[in-house]
């Protein structure tokens, strides 16, 4: 009763209320802020993670154009029943070059961080026509026009060089800007040298995607984003004490 006495004494004082919520968001301050000084840095050091090639780029914009992470999300949580549905939780590393990042907060669909590698190109291409094709309870709507519609991406290196403005770094993978639209065009032709490609993004899926050879559509495009998500890091090889060690 005696607290309660004192609570109330609190709730109906505007001065003790006030100091006590100057308080609290100071001490909460203090929790929250004074231990992201002790590390360098609040990403993880992982092996792997690259930016997006000037395809997967395209695809993601197409991506966020759609509206796409109004129904997936792109972050598993470290639960065991999300990881057992979807694989090893996200990691800060693997969505540092997502401007913006694509983690979401809503699943009409289910969570798409390590979707790439699960399903064939074909699959993809069928299940964005239309989705009841292969998923018959699907509630999502189709996208045939991303099959229609075909896809040039003169200004890559443009778009590329405005990204690393905020922290992106093209400019550390050699010739990524001069062969910006030739890594485009190269990445969905099934018959070219993809050499330097991968050289310059590694674990880029190259070939066919949309299943018409010699045209590159939006479709092209949002499947190359949707098979690279994931893949990057190889978490066989990922040691959590290591990759959140203090630097």
């Amino acid at each position: 009763m005696s607290l309660l006495k004192h609570h109330a004494k609190i709730e109906t004082n505007a001065l003790f209320l006030t100091v006590g919520i100057f308080l609290t968001v100071i001490i909460g301050g203090i929790v929250e802020i004074v231990p992201l000084f002790t590390i360098e840095s609040t990403i993880e050091k992982v092996e792997g993670v690259r930016p997006y090639t000037p395809l997967e780029l395209a695809g993601r914009n197409i991506y966020v154009r759609e509206g796409c992470y109004n129904c997936h999300s792109q972050m598993v949580r470290p639960f065991r029943d999300e990881m057992e549905r979807y694989g090893h939780y996200s990691l800060a590393a693997e969505s540092m070059y997502d401007h913006p990042f694509q983690w979401a907060s809503k699943r009409t669909g289910p969570d798409l961080a390590r979707v790439g590698g699960k399903y064939s190109n074909d699959w993809h291409r069928r299940h964005l026509i239309n989705p009841r094709d292969v998923v018959p309870e699907s509630i999502m709507p189709g996208y045939p026009h991303l099959l229609r519609d075909a896809l040039a991406f003169p200004d890559a290196a443009a778009h590329m060089k405005t990204l690393e403005l905020v922290g992106v770094p093209y400019s550390k993978i050699d010739g990524a800007y001069d062969n910006a639209v030739a890594d485009f065009e190269a990445q969905a032709n099934p018959d070219a040298d993809h050499t330097a490609l991968l050289a310059r993004y590694p674990k880029a899926v190259v070939g066919d995607f949309d299943g018409q050879p010699g045209t590159i559509t939006e479709m092209d495009a949002l499947i190359a984003y949707l098979q690279v998500l994931g893949t990057m890091v190889d978490f066989t090889q990922f040691d959590p004490a290591k990759a959140n060690a203090i630097r």
